[in-house]
């Protein structure tokens, strides 16, 4: 399968084309043979890329890509990261706010599947689009449990701002930089807000508007809907896939 099929097939599900996003979406880079083995990483740098060189893949798929709005020259470490794709001929694809908000494959729709919530629906707006899933459990359950589940399921969670109920039955979940949807949250009432990475300015915000707040990591959180795109290819091409980590810590 050639990566313009794969990259065509992509665009389709996710609906590249029709959500509008500061990053270059879609097949940015093509390759000259079958794509057998495919590499998902969330940053585009050159620790992601020698790890797929090493890996012997024959396309990445990344959720930040290289280009945001303005066209870049190929100088620096940009030339140098797409020298090393070049050298080794491999694809890419980048795939930022489709990845995010697709309600099947999305970071926040995949963490509903792993967390086993069941009711949830859109949240989060973010320039007219929402990204994020709005849930609420079928029981109440504490928030130190919720926690533990987190854990347990997706990954290490960086801090914690315990200033809601310690019972919570509602709240959202909304990856990577998302503490923007602070007042919304709020606004609906929600017990707890699940996102990436913390910012300064919303401590005030939350301690103020009485609610938990959560954060994953802008990386973690990240990982979710490479995960089930990962998965998807695998099952519906039969093609190989391996992740490429290289966690900020952030």
């Amino acid at each position: 399968m050639r990566a313009k099929e794969i990259g065509e097939y992509l665009d389709s599900i996710l609906k590249t084309k029709e959500i509008p996003d500061s990053s270059l979406n879609g097949l940015i880079l093509d390759n000259s043979h079958d794509v057998k083995k495919i590499g998902f990483a969330v940053d585009f740098n050159i620790p992601a890329i020698q790890k797929g060189v090493e890996e012997k893949v024959d396309m990445i798929i990344f959720h930040h890509g290289p280009f945001w709005g303005t066209p870049l020259p190929l100088v620096g470490a940009l030339y140098e990261r797409f020298k090393l794709l070049f050298q080794n001929d491999i694809a890419v694809y980048v795939s930022h706010l489709p990845l995010d908000m697709h309600p099947e494959f999305g970071n926040n729709a995949y963490a509903m599947k792993l967390l086993e919530i069941e009711e949830h629906k859109e949240f989060g707006d973010y320039h007219g689009i929402k990204i994020g899933r709005e849930f609420t459990f079928k029981e109440p359950r504490k928030l130190e449990d919720f926690l533990s589940l987190l854990e347990e399921r997706i990954g290490k969670v960086i801090l914690c701002w315990d200033f809601g109920k310690r019972v919570i039955t509602k709240g959202a979940f909304v990856s990577g930089d998302a503490v923007s949807t602070l007042p919304e949250a709020i606004e609906k009432g929600l017990d707890v807000l699940v996102v990436g990475e913390p910012r300064h300015y919303a401590y005030s915000v939350a301690i103020d508007g009485k609610i938990n707040v959560i954060f994953l990591g802008h990386y973690q959180s990240e990982t979710l809907g490479l995960r089930a795109i990962a998965e998807h290819l695998r099952e519906k091409f039969s093609l190989d896939y391996v992740f490429l980590p290289v966690p900020t810590g952030l």
